[in-house]
Order: structure tokens, then sequence, then C-alpha cells
């Protein structure tokens, strides 16, 4: 089975790419970010003639998450808000159970500027996440966490790291929430495969940033311990953020044998 993650910056600006990635890839599942579009607005019937499902909560401006399954699998939406904030009404998180396995999409706050009220929130939506992590373990079923976590884990997931020292996406009290995550008992896929590469998922529209090469890699894959076991193979589809009018993340995409 073969699912994916894609902050599509946009669905119906980036539609056409979108659509062309689905046709060329065909992934089971997709869970997508930054939808940028209300919840009457999200393009159901151009994503159902590609011969996909989907679920998704839509909000206006920065956010908005979606998980698209393949016709014919077995779907079943679970939440469609992270537990411990009832007063947070920002669309960031998505869980439906399809074929046996929890899928959990999810757009962690950017938390730019920091420090400010910005970085706060990400802070304490990333405790909220862990929280609602640990109570998923303790169910002991098939989880993925995956999505837009807006942090570079390490030095080896930024190309210059002496650049993003004040940046909330690189800062201490960040990437410490993120292995306080992992140490939970999740595995990090696209670093079970490849332990010391440099792989980037976000080319900023800047500066040239794509051609070269200077990337971060904040999208990723969290695996409880049922599946990891089961991972095959894990990519970047980096050629699609080469295409015109993309997102400025690629889509990232992992194998689990059934």
């Amino acid at each position: 089975m073969k699912i994916a993650t894609y902050n599509v910056n946009g669905v119906n600006g980036r539609l056409p790419v979108l659509l062309r990635w689905l046709g060329e890839t065909q992934p089971d599942i997709v869970c997508l970010q930054e939808l940028k579009a209300p919840q009457e607005n999200f393009p159901e019937a151009a994503i159902n003639d590609t011969g996909y499902n989907a679920l998704w909560h839509g909000q206006k401006q920065w956010n908005g998450v979606a998980i698209l399954t393949k016709a014919g699998l077995k779907v079943e939406e679970v939440g469609r808000s992270l537990p411990g904030d009832p007063e947070d009404v920002q669309s960031r998180y998505l869980e439906a159970m399809v074929e046996g396995i929890l899928i959990c999409c999810l757009y962690l706050p950017n938390g730019n500027p920091a420090p400010g009220p910005k970085f706060d929130y990400k802070l304490k939506w990333f405790q909220r996440l862990t929280d609602r992590a640990k109570a998923l373990l303790d169910f002991k079923i098939p989880v993925i966490l995956l999505g837009d976590f807006n942090v570079m884990p390490t030095e080896l997931d930024v190309y210059k790291p002496e650049r993003w020292v004040k940046d909330a996406l690189f800062r201490p009290e960040t990437r410490e929430a993120f292995h306080k995550l992992v140490a939970q008992g999740w595995t990090d896929a696209i670093r079970k495969l490849y332990p010391d590469e440099k792989i980037y998922t976000f080319w900023d529209y800047f500066r040239n940033a794509y051609d070269r090469d200077a990337g971060l890699r904040i999208d990723h894959f969290l695996l409880s311990p049922q599946l990891v076991d089961k991972l095959k193979d894990a990519k970047v589809d980096r050629h699609v953020r080469g295409w015109e009018k993309t997102s400025d993340h690629a889509p990232v995409w992992i194998e689990i044998t059934p």
C-alpha cells in the first residue's frame, strides 16, 4: 500500500498539479494540507473523476486538511479536530480509519515570528498532538501520523542550519517537542530507511532554492510499532516541485506491505 502526504498550498490553485501527480503515481492514500479553501469550495468532483474519494475539513486562508483514498478502499472518518482545546477552530487535523490503519493527517502551525503568540500556539498544539499520540499508542493499533509538521528535527534536515537557528521550525523548543513525540515509540519512516542522507521535502519560492537544492525536511511520517516491520520504501517526489505553478512542498510517500 502506497501512502502519501502533500502540502498542496492551495488545492484549487494547484488542482492541475495535484491531479497530474495523482494520475501518474496512483497512491492508495493521500493526506493533503494547506487547502486554503472553505468546506464548500473543495474540488470533490474533480478528485472523484480521478478515481479517489475524499474526506476534508476546509477553511479559508492558510489551513485545511484532507484525506484522499482510492475508490473501493474501506474508509471511516474518526475525527476532525485535535483533542485538548474545544475553542481551537483551526482546521489542522483529520483522522480516518482506512483498511485497518488509523491515518492521522496533520498540519502543525508554523509558529513564526518566534518568540510570540504564534510560537506559543505552535508549542501548545504540539503538546496536544503529543497527548493524542500517546493515547493512540495505548490502543495498540496500526497508526500513522503524517503531514506537514513544520519542524526540521536535526541539522541533517536543513541545508544551512546556521541560517535557521531563530526560526520557529528549528528552534530548540520545537525540535525538543518533536523528539519528545517520537520517543513515545514512534518511528520516523524516512530516517528508518535513510538514516544519514540529506533529504528535503520543501524548497522556498525565493532565492532559486529548488535549483540550488536549498531545502528543508518538514513533512514527516511517524509509524506506530505495528507498522515498522511492514515499511518497504519511502521517497520524495522531488521532481513535482519543479513543475509549473506547483507547491513549495513536494509529495512524500511510503510503501508498506499488507
